[in-house]
């Protein structure tokens, strides 16, 4: 799957998707974005930047959120354009996609949210890359109702991301199987 700037998916080589949980500043997102491209280059190997303007699914209701949809693009652009990587954010709510697909490369659903129609077509219909966590809830081949969500706005810009499975309460596994059994999806 082509992103943009060079960097693919599937190919072969390797990708890091990687920055901040949550954009705290400005200035905190721009070193951080300096110093991973920095480090991508030194390790030969291809970055997308990734950051979220607004966690919505926090546990506390007092946690920070982010900066919100305008002030968290404005940003993602910067890093876009100051360092000229491709940048992925999350989304929670159908109407985002559209506005987060103008300034970002990838369209990144939680996994909590990955089986939630209206959000995974409205990301499809941006014709942006659209990364997909798999719920921990899920198992790898419950992707498949996933992938033909997004394929029928005619996007096949689909990466899926393996989130592990839940084995009881707090204990989250990391299956290396699912990642084969993924892939085997297209």
């Amino acid at each position: 799957v082509l992103v943009d700037k060079g960097v693919s998916f599937g190919d072969g080589g390797l990708t890091f998707i990687a920055g901040p949980c949550v954009i705290e500043s400005r200035e905190m997102a721009l070193d951080l974005a300096k110093r991973l491209t920095a480090l991508a280059k030194k390790l030969k190997a291809k970055l997308i930047f990734k950051a979220s303007f607004d966690k919505a699914n926090r546990t506390s209701v007092d946690s920070f959120r982010g900066p919100g949809l305008e002030k968290g693009l404005e940003v993602l652009a910067e890093v876009r354009s100051t360092f000229d990587v491709p940048v992925l954010t999350d989304i929670h709510e159908p109407w985002q996609a559209k506005p987060v697909a103008e300034v970002c490369d990838v369209l990144q659903i939680p996994a909590f949210l990955a089986q939630q129609t209206d959000l995974v077509v409205a990301a499809g219909e941006t014709g942006a890359v659209v990364n997909v966590k798999k719920g921990q809830f899920m198992a790898p081949e419950d992707m498949a109702q996933v992938i033909r969500k997004i394929e029928s706005t005619g996007n096949r810009r689909i990466v899926l991301c393996e989130r592990g499975a839940s084995f009881g309460y707090h204990i989250l596994v990391a299956d290396m199987r699912s990642l084969l059994i993924m892939r085997e999806l297209g």
